[in-house]
């Protein structure tokens, strides 16, 4: 069966980065920016990309350890939980800092993402580059679904000029309650938002995982296609 999106890999910069571009089916749509789990670029994230794609974003999924292993598509067992914490373990802030600029500037370059505007999502290890994205990159809207270590870093956020939305799960064993409460005062501002999810667990979007929570994730889904369509189109 066809897909009305166009995907493929294309190259970010002259030293190699990659990213996975998704073309939604008018072939233009403004630029969305998204960011990986401790997984890469797997076939989850692939199909998350053309999800959005779909909604008719032109989405770019950046091949955040492509300094370590280029590509890495890794499962959820866990071995691969390990093999994924030990690839991001090895992420240097200012590479991480570069990349994400140029994954951005990328984007912004492409002729296929229309406007000016740029957003980001991302999960897991994904949110927190979603909101290094708002920080360091300059979106216009960025969504970060259970994004650990964010609240590690919340002095970024008064540096923050776009919106931001947040996704949490009420019960996530890397993410304390205190921890998106201080998110949530961080980022007080007209137009952003922070979501606890009842009964739900840490990965509850992705459909692979025993995590998966579909109502928490049609939800989440809807109000960040929502938003993303507010502040980019």
């Amino acid at each position: 069966m066809s897909t009305p999106t166009r995907t493929a890999w294309i190259p970010l910069g002259p030293e190699g980065q990659e990213g996975y571009l998704a073309l939604p089916p008018a072939g233009s749509g403004p630029g969305l920016l998204l960011w990986q789990e401790i997984f890469g670029v797997n076939a989850h994230i692939r199909a998350v990309a053309e999800q959005y794609a779909l909604a008719g974003f032109t989405v770019l999924a950046p091949d955040v350890f492509w300094r370590s292993e280029r590509r890495v598509e890794l499962g959820y067992a866990p071995a691969d939980i390990e093999r994924g914490r030990s690839l991001m373990g090895a992420l240097q802030p200012e590479e991480l800092r570069a990349d994400i600029q140029a994954a951005a500037a990328a984007l912004r370059a492409r002729p296929e993402a229309t406007g000016s505007r740029l957003g980001a999502v991302g999960y897991c290890l994904g949110g927190r580059l979603a909101y290094f994205t708002a920080a360091h990159a300059d979106a216009d809207a960025s969504v970060a679904y259970y994004g650990g270590g964010i609240h590690d870093h919340l002095a970024l956020a008064a540096g923050i000029r776009g919106a931001t939305m947040f996704h949490y799960a009420e019960s996530d064993g890397h993410i304390p309650p205190q921890a998106v409460e201080s998110v949530r005062a961080a980022t007080a501002r007209p137009g952003n938002s922070v979501h606890v999810y009842p009964g739900t667990m840490h990965g509850f979007n992705c459909w692979e995982r025993g995590s998966y929570q579909p109502a928490a994730a049609a939800l989440a889904l809807g109000r960040s296609i929502e938003f993303l369509a507010e502040h980019l189109f």
